[in-house]
């Protein structure tokens, strides 16, 4: 099974994201494979953290997940959804990280 997808959120597949989409990954038997579409990456092993982060992925870029086994189906439901949901980066955290901690009013 193979899909592609295109990375949403601010920060890529960097550091927290990566890690949340790794443990995902290995909760599945199946072999997954990622390789960043855009750049023209070698597919590496979506359950190493350092693959993962070597891939360069950031916003913005395309992903392809190919998912073989018997739990693909499922795995690659799961991983969609991550994608697709932002990779555990919620709009409040994220507009707080960009613009940096909000200053209390002085008055």
């Amino acid at each position: 099974m193979s899909l592609e997808l295109q990375v949403h959120n601010p920060s890529g597949l960097h550091a927290r994201p990566a890690a949340a989409f790794v443990r995902a990954a290995c909760t599945f038997q199946s072999d997954i494979r990622v390789a960043n579409v855009t750049t023209g990456s070698d597919p590496v092993t979506a359950k190493s953290i350092i693959g993962v982060l070597g891939l360069g992925v950031q916003r913005g870029h395309r992903i392809r997940l190919v998912v073989v086994g018997t739990d693909e189906g499922p795995a690659a439901d799961t991983l969609r959804a991550l994608v697709e949901a932002g990779l555990g980066e919620s709009e409040a955290v994220l507009g707080e990280t960009e613009a940096g901690p909000r200053e209390a009013d002085p008055s």
